[in-house]
């Protein structure tokens, strides 16, 4: 019998797993790997509260000051209004330079938008992205193969302020490079 435990593991050390299939007779014994034995690790915290091994501590106290942060943050709802508002700020100031974006509003989300290169000569991908970095400021490419375009992402440690200063820094490059604003 093959038993589909849930486990996500995280470059950071933790994992997250289903406790229900945890709880099932056959998580037990049926791992492959000492260490990545998440049934017996489940059931040592249970009985006595501690790791099979070192525990990572560093993680667990990240991750604990990460959850700390969240629910002071207002959760779910709470970082996605701050990531929404993030997203309308970059959206409206990107249009405003004359920025088109990749996908139309119905098919967009909050977390990452993708923008067409502008069609002005003095236009690099590589030195636009170089500037902008040399500025603080990081932006990717796109990750299409049918369009010229770059990616903004706007979650994490980011505020509206953030995303303004951005925009600063974008007009700024632009001009620099030679390309007037708005794009025309």
């Amino acid at each position: 019998m093959v038993l589909r435990v849930y486990t996500y593991f995280r470059k950071d050390g933790t994992c997250s797993v289903d406790q229900a299939a945890m709880q099932t007779a056959e998580a037990t014994g049926n791992c492959r790997s000492l260490s990545l034995d998440a049934a017996s690790q489940w059931e040592g915290l249970e009985e006595n509260g501690q790791f099979r091994f070192t525990p990572p501590t560093h993680s667990l106290l990240a991750f604990t000051q990460a959850l700390k942060e969240y629910e002071h943050q207002g959760g779910l709802q709470g970082r996605a209004k701050r990531y929404k508002e993030n997203c309308r700020v970059l959206q409206e100031g990107m249009e405003e330079m004359g920025f088109t974006k990749l996908l139309s509003d119905k098919h967009q989300g909050y977390i990452i938008t993708s923008f067409h290169f502008p069609k002005h000569t003095n236009f690099q991908f590589n030195d636009f992205y170089l500037r902008l970095n040399d500025l603080g400021q990081v932006i990717y490419p796109g990750k299409t193969t049918r369009a010229n375009c770059f990616r903004i992402g706007n979650i994490g440690e980011l505020y509206p302020e953030d995303m303004r200063h951005l925009l600063k820094c974008v007009k700024e490059v632009l001009t620099d490079m030679g390309i007037p604003v708005p794009l025309s």
